[in-house]
């Protein structure tokens, strides 16, 4: 789903590649508010009947829930043997493993804490903006989260859907778009990444 992108790049910047490479808009932010203070994101490689479970990471590390996000702090990065060994830290026991490349942080199963709204609520509370259901493309600056991405769904006024945008651009800055971020609570169980529909005020939009 459209929302859960937006958590992609979060995860994209903390992971230790990214960290490394210094290439990440929250390099500077451990230990800092990156999402609001109501909002927890949690990773849980252990949650039964999901795709993404799995006891042991691809480096045979055991594997374990924890906290990526508490309270809406950053509590640290996702690593892999080689990037923590980089780092001065300890692996977090996230380490992918393909068939032709070497090793890799990567997450399992996140959850982002659902809100208490559902889906129409928050149409509804927007008054006038766009429901975004489905992204064309993306330009993102890994270095300082500028974000800017093709756009369809539908025009909102007084919050009621009155009629389809076919492609539009929206813009804006990743560290801002995720402190404004309010969930509601229509995420997916079965998924392995467990984020609910997203309203972020403040975006640029163009077209038509």
């Amino acid at each position: 789903r459209v929302s859960s992108s937006l958590i992609g790049h979060l995860l994209m910047a903390i992971n230790g590649s990214s960290i490394v490479r210094g290439s990440s808009f929250l390099r500077d932010k451990l230990g800092a508010q990156v999402l609001p203070e109501s909002l927890s994101l949690i990773e849980d490689a252990l949650r039964p009947r999901l795709s993404g479970s799995r006891p042991f990471d691809g480096e045979g590390l055991p594997t374990q829930a924890r906290t990526i996000v508490e309270n809406g702090r950053l509590t640290g990065w996702t690593l892999d043997l080689a990037t923590a060994r980089k780092l001065g830290l300890q692996s977090t026991g996230n380490a992918a493993r393909g068939t032709s490349a070497p090793p890799s942080p990567a997450v399992s199963n996140v959850m982002l804490t659902p809100g208490e709204a559902s889906r129409d609520d928050l149409i509804r509370d927007m008054g006038t903006g766009l429901l975004v259901t489905s992204l064309i493309g993306s330009t993102v600056n890994p270095n300082t989260g500028d974000y800017s991405r093709g756009a369809s769904g539908f025009w909102v006024e007084n919050g009621e859907i009155v009629r389809p945008v076919n492609e539009c651009t929206i813009a804006g800055n990743l560290i801002d778009m995720l402190l404004r971020i309010i969930p509601a609570n229509d995420a997916k169980a079965h998924h392995s990444r467990q984020v609910p529909s997203l309203l972020i005020e403040g975006l640029t939009l163009a077209g038509s």
